[in-house]
């Protein structure tokens, strides 16, 4: 590995672990807002939270108008009632699979700050035949804090309304790939910053905001009024997309594998989603091969992106995404690899620097 090269993947490396150490369901960012403030401040000139709460890192420029969004929240749930017996029941916040939650260490964020339990259910061995063969869902599902009593769970400082997130610590695998909670979308955070860090000591034109948004899972909503406020001239998106180099899923279900490098999406949602620009396509396809810089195309027929509400801002906005390759989505235990995180941030940096080429700006 050439020097410049492992320096980026264990920059990258330590960036994505802190991104995805920290927690912050949708709604309740603030954690992961600090530390995307705090990464971007030394490559912008500018650094402001929108009433909703999108964190907004402007570098000026005097050309295009380019917005860069990479959504700050995770799935996660809400405390909805308590027991008598001192047992969390709640409510998910965003999309979850009930068998992936169930038996997981959680936090519950407390007003006395964070308490550990688990994910409970009736067990196996007092289930009769019938109940066994059926998937355990997630409304007869509890969580644990190992309170004596309702008043005893107070005192701990959970009450209605806590959020829970999944107690999922980052670990390094082999060969360049990485485990943990929340690379949908902590992977695009990490990207964003190292872009920005890159076009940093170069001189460009762009008028460029790198948007952290709120609220991606549960409807995009960060983007839709992020996108309105800045009305960009054109706009990239970055997420993670469903990798489909393991076992259990088809090439015609997903062809993405990681250490691939960078996806670049052309369709989401079957086009329910973002269906993109093609002058954005050409754009980031050309760049990316000039540059030799390792990317794959993405046709998808699953879910979408906040370019789908950008795009639809205003009188209209010019997409793109940006993802990387993730396995086991939406579970405590998503993997990556840290050269497709690089490829992404490359490809992003280097796409800012050429965009006079082939786009005018907006009147």
């Amino acid at each position: 590995m050439a020097k410049n090269q492992k320096e980026n993947f264990e920059r990258i490396t330590l960036l994505l672990e802190k991104f995805s150490n920290a927690n912050g369901v949708s709604g309740y960012e603030s954690n992961v807002e600090k530390i995307f403030s705090e990464e971007m401040k030394p490559f912008v000139d500018e650094i402001k939270t929108d009433k909703l709460g999108n964190l907004i890192a402007h570098k000026k420029g005097d050309g295009l108008t380019i917005m860069l969004t990479a959504h700050m929240d995770e799935i996660g749930f809400m405390v909805k009632y308590i027991d008598e017996k001192g047992f969390l029941f709640f409510s998910e916040i965003g999309g979850f699979f009930d068998q992936t939650i169930l038996h997981q260490r959680v936090i519950v964020h407390g007003k006395n700050g964070p308490v550990l339990g688990v994910i409970g259910s009736k067990p196996i061995h007092v289930m009769n035949a019938e109940e066994r063969k059926k998937m355990i869902e997630k409304k007869t599902m509890f969580i644990d804090i190992g309170a004596k009593n309702a008043e005893d769970a107070k005192k701990l400082g959970v009450e209605i309304g806590a959020t829970v997130t999944q107690d999922s610590k980052f670990q390094i695998m082999a060969n360049n790939n990485v485990v943990g909670k929340a690379f949908d979308d902590r992977a695009g955070l990490t990207m964003l910053v190292e872009a920005m860090r890159r076009i940093s000591v170069n001189k460009i034109s762009a008028n460029v905001f790198a948007v952290g948004t709120i609220q991606e899972e549960v409807g995009l909503k960060g983007a839709r009024t992020s996108a309105f406020g800045i009305n960009p001239d054109i706009a990239i998106a970055t997420d993670v997309v469903v990798s489909g180099d393991h076992p259990g899923i088809t090439k015609q279900e997903s062809n993405m594998e990681m250490g691939k490098g960078a996806v670049i999406t052309i369709m989401d949602a079957s086009g329910r989603g973002m269906i993109a620009s093609e002058k954005v396509v050409k754009w980031l396809k050309e760049t990316a091969e000039k540059n030799k810089i390792d990317h794959q195309l993405e046709v998808s027929e699953g879910g979408t992106t906040d370019a789908a509400a950008i795009q639809l801002s205003q009188r209209g906005i010019p997409v793109g995404v940006i993802s990387v390759p993730d396995r086991n989505i939406h579970t405590s235990v998503e993997v990556i690899n840290i050269h497709d995180v690089d490829s992404g941030a490359e490809l992003i940096a280097q796409a800012i620097m050429s965009v006079d080429k082939y786009f005018e700006k907006n009147n």
